[in-house]
Order: structure tokens, then C-alpha cells, then sequence
């Protein structure tokens, strides 16, 4: 649980340890498991006891042991793993606003350089419906080929570091499948604007335009 490898630990009586190994009579840590519906607060509490009596601790003197409960620990590591799991949500929703926005400015820039092409299209019979797809379309596509590379990129660095590592390439076509559609949503939402503002060009005043 705490990264020691259950292969290179070697099991056998304390005794055995003490005369041949260690050397002394130390014994260094213990570790007590509870049986199924016990309270271990209560465990914990018990076991204080015990060693305060067996290590003749008078009342009001500190404990010279640590007793810890895994409970505890993995409360811990939970709320790290919540914490970091929400630092990393907030850097990728930062990241997908910026890409977002660097979408919409790209698709606007677009739309003013093609305002001749958009009246031409609205001259001849263009509905704006037609108009809006086809940026909308453009937009999604410029997001789809940004979250297709981020995705090699991302699959790429996982397997090059779980090799650097050691440990095994766990391989999640959901979350490949996920990653796509935010893209596409991505180009969606904030090519929306640019494409609206293309659909209801006048197309007089975009014909004129230089």
C-alpha cells in the first residue's frame, strides 16, 4: 500500500530474527489487524494502554510510541488524492478555456477575412443556417485535430514513462472516447459565436467589403 513490493519481504519467526539477524531483542514495529466489526479507535485505544502498562508509563508522562491507525493514513491519502485530483481538474479546465478561446479568436479572424466569400454565398442563396454550419463545422474540426494530437502526445508520454518506470501501460478507450467528444464540444461552444456573427452578415455590406 505504501509502495514496498510484497516480493522482496521475507517472513519468519521473531526469535529467529533476534538470534541470527538483528542481534538484540528490539522489536522495531508491530502490526495488529482487527477483526471484522471492531471499532478501531478502540483497538488503538487498547493497544496504548497495554504498552503504557507494559512499558510502566506513569499517568501524566508522554508516550515514548507511536500507534497509528490505517484508517487515519488512508483518510490522509484520500484527501491528498481529492485535492490533487481537483488541482489537476482545474489546470485542464484552464487549458480547455484558453484552447477555447484561441479557437473562437482563430474562427473570428477567419470569418473577417472570408466576408466576401460569406456575402457571396448569402447573394447567390445561402441560408444563414447553411453559413452557420459550415463555420461551426470548420470550428470542430480545428478542435477535433488539436485533441487528436493531444491524444498521441498524451498516450504517447504515458507509455514512454510506465516504460521509464516499470510498471504496466494500462491502455482506456472511455477515456480516449471522452477526451474526443470534449473536444468536439469545445469546438462547438466557442465556435458558435463566430459562426453566428458569419451567418447574419448583410450580405450587401459584405460584398462590399475590402
Amino acid at each position: 500500500g505504501i509502495g514496498n513490493d510484497q516480493d522482496d519481504v521475507v517472513i519468519m519467526p521473531v526469535k529467529v530474527f533476534q538470534r541470527r539477524i538483528s542481534g538484540n531483542s528490539n522489536v522495531p514495529q508491530i502490526i495488529i489487524s482487527a477483526r471484522d466489526g471492531v471499532s478501531t479507535a478502540k483497538v488503538q485505544s487498547d493497544v496504548e494502554n497495554l504498552l503504557r502498562e507494559r512499558r510502566k508509563i506513569v499517568p501524566g508522562r508522554q508516550d515514548d510510541f507511536n500507534v497509528n491507525d490505517m484508517t487515519q493514513i488512508a483518510e490522509a491519502m484520500t484527501g491528498t488524492t481529492t485535492l490533487l485530483t481537483g488541482l489537476l481538474g482545474a489546470v485542464a479546465a484552464i487549458s480547455l478555456l484558453v484552447g477555447g478561446i484561441g479557437i473562437m479568436n482563430i474562427m473570428l479572424v477567419s470569418v473577417t477575412e472570408r466576408t466576401r466569400e460569406i456575402g457571396i454565398r448569402l447573394a447567390i442563396g445561402a441560408l444563414e443556417s447553411q453559413v452557420l454550419t459550415q463555420f461551426l463545422v470548420e470550428a470542430v474540426a480545428l478542435s477535433l485535430f488539436g485533441g487528436i494530437t493531444g491524444i498521441i502526445l498524451g498516450l504517447g508520454l504515458g507509455f514512454g514513462t510506465v516504460t521509464l518506470l516499470k510498471v504496466p501501460f494500462v491502455f482506456s478507450p472511455l477515456m480516449v472516447a471522452v477526451a474526443f467528444l470534449f473536444s468536439a464540444a469545445i469546438g462547438m461552444i466557442f465556435g458558435y459565436f463566430p459562426a453566428r456573427r458569419a451567418a447574419q452578415l448583410n450580405p450587401i455590406e459584405a460584398l462590399r467589403h475590402e
